[in-house]
């Protein structure tokens, strides 16, 4: 058995990429961008949803047309040639050691609160949350999408009865006044919150195992960040009213710190499983997305090879166990030398936005008529988000050079040379 299974529903699909967006984001990122604008933050949220749905749509476009596993690879393909999809392949891989493992930490923070005491240690639940994310990733696409439906579900059940309980009123949805000042500081914020909506791309891997990826896909994509975009912007209206920002603690607790000011400290244990879960979905798409872009890679270059084998259930199982091989090994480098998680989240961002750039890239060549034109302004609005990441968009740039650069040509031309000057010399 060679192919994917097309399993994933028009709701389910949505679930997954609510969920992804959502995911560590909610519990860090409305809090951080209410410390950087303010009020103003409001305004930022509106401005980023607004800039990111060309962007969604041509991603939505893309999938539609090009449903494959490969993702942007697979779209640089039909666009530039094998040998630019190797690279942008590989330059998406590349982001397991460096993106990855910040978030299981977050996730494992949450599942170390519900272990009990024997139990209650940092690496362990890291662990455990790495071994759930390959028995999810083996059970196949529909039930793991089920599972982040019910977890999308939840995550908007809680933000609902901040609002209820919370008493939000038209005072508080009434958005700010802008100034010369407040610009400045949405500008700053947006670069933070941009994060929010790295997760598009991984989703566009998922495309081959829609059951109608011509009609749904796109769907998906377009429901999928406007309910991630509503959420954000209405736990931010929360986050302000309350207060709950502007220390380094409520950056990562400003929800759990809600959470017990509203409904008391009998939901701790509630918001930590809800924060394990939201934490673990977003995860848990990256590593399906990354397992498939390996498996697709396989399938292409060496379709008699082990990765490019798929399970009874339609899952690329040993692309799945090489992915969380590589995530037990970060996770555990990372703890035993203390690296700073937030540097390598930096600079795994600086990949996202940068394949994001050649997916709109490619997509400009691709399309036709007002799909072209939407692409043109994706890619210009990706550049600039691009430029704005400053050093962390260095990293990205020479992982990308370094995999463009032909090796294994270079290796055969040396060594032909070097025979040929033992034959000299001989």
């Amino acid at each position: 058995m060679s192919q994917l299974k097309q399993e994933i529903t028009l709701f389910s699909g949505i679930g997954q990429l609510s969920t992804t967006l959502l995911g560590t984001g909610l519990f860090m990122i409305p809090a951080i961008a209410a410390g950087i604008a303010g009020e103003a933050s409001l305004w930022a949220w509106i401005i980023l949803f607004i800039a990111i749905c060309p962007i969604a749509l041509t991603f939505a476009q893309l999938g539609k047309r090009y449903p494959n596993a490969g993702g942007t690879a697979y779209f640089v393909r039909q666009a530039f040639g094998v040998k630019l999809e190797r690279s942008v392949a590989w330059l998406f891989v590349s982001v397991i050691p460096v993106g990855l493992p910040a978030a299981i930490e977050l996730a494992g923070g949450f599942a170390q609160q519900l272990l009990p005491s024997p139990l209650n240690n940092a690496m362990l639940a890291q662990v455990l949350t790495i071994a759930l994310l390959i028995i999810v990733s083996l059970i196949g696409s529909k039930s793991s999408g089920q599972l982040q439906t019910v977890i999308a579900l939840s995550i908007f059940s809680l933000v609902g009865a901040f609002f209820w309980v919370g008493d939000i009123g038209t005072q508080d949805l009434t958005m700010p006044a802008l100034t010369s000042d407040s610009l400045w500081s949405i500008g700053a914020a947006l670069g933070v919150m941009f994060w929010c909506f790295v997760g598009i791309e991984a989703f566009a891997h998922m495309g081959e195992e829609f059951r109608n990826p011509q009609r749904d896909f796109p769907i998906a994509i377009i429901v999928g960040c406007f309910v991630a975009g509503a959420t954000y912007w209405a736990c931010s209206v929360v986050i302000l009213k309350f207060n709950a920002y502007g220390s380094a603690a409520f950056d990562s607790t400003s929800i759990p710190w809600l959470s017990e000011h509203l409904f008391g400290s009998g939901i701790k244990t509630v918001i930590s499983l809800l924060g394990f879960f939201a934490c673990f979905a977003s995860i848990n798409l990256y590593t399906q997305s990354l397992s498939r872009m390996i498996w697709a890679q396989a399938r292409q270059h060496q379709p008699d090879g082990k990765l490019a084998k798929v399970s009874r259930r339609g899952v690329p199982a040993n692309a799945t166990y090489l992915v969380g091989g590589i995530l037990l090994i970060s996770c555990i480098a990372g703890e035993i030398s203390g690296m700073d998680l937030e540097f390598f989240l930096k600079l795994a961002n600086g990949i996202f936005v940068f394949v994001y750039l050649l997916a709109m890239l490619a997509a400009f060549q691709l399309l036709t008529g007002f799909a072209k034109w939407l692409a043109a302004i994706s890619l210009l609005l990706c550049t600039l988000v691009f430029v704005c990441l400053g050093w962390s968009m260095l990293y990205a740039i020479t992982i990308f050079a370094l995999l463009s650069i032909p090796w294994k040509r270079i290796f055969i031309n040396r060594s032909i040379s070097w025979d040929k000057n033992l034959r000299k010399q001989k």
